[in-house]
């Protein structure tokens, strides 16, 4: 997948209500990355307005979402939470691939 398909996206309020409550979770210093088995693989990106206005919120989908589909073929099938902090402008795109990758061998999330 070159980019996150229809089938691939979490849509609905109650998959996210579920993985929060249910799921594993990791804090990095740039976002948080919520994980629940499944037989799919479903990811969803959430950004509040404490990020900024609709300009950064979109630009820290856009690299969590870079991030992910890079990684894409070494992460396990599951539903993905990736809610996206402030602190996500403060670093590089190598800085921020060294949270994913930690924040993911912390939660055995790698095949």
């Amino acid at each position: 997948m070159s980019c996150l398909s229809k089938e691939y996206r979490l849509n609905s309020s109650r998959d996210f209500r579920q993985i929060y409550q249910s799921g594993k979770k990791w804090h990095t210093p740039s976002f948080v990355a919520f994980f629940r088995s499944s037989e799919k693989l479903e990811i969803g990106f959430v950004t509040s307005k404490k990020v900024g206005n609709a300009v950064f919120r979109n630009k820290a989908r856009r690299r969590l979402r870079a991030i992910v589909l890079e990684n894409e073929n070494i992460i396990i099938t599951g539903k993905y939470v990736f809610v996206a902090k402030d602190e996500l402008f403060n670093k590089s795109y190598i800085e921020l691939q060294k949270d994913f990758n930690f924040a993911f061998k912390r939660l055995n999330l790698y095949k």
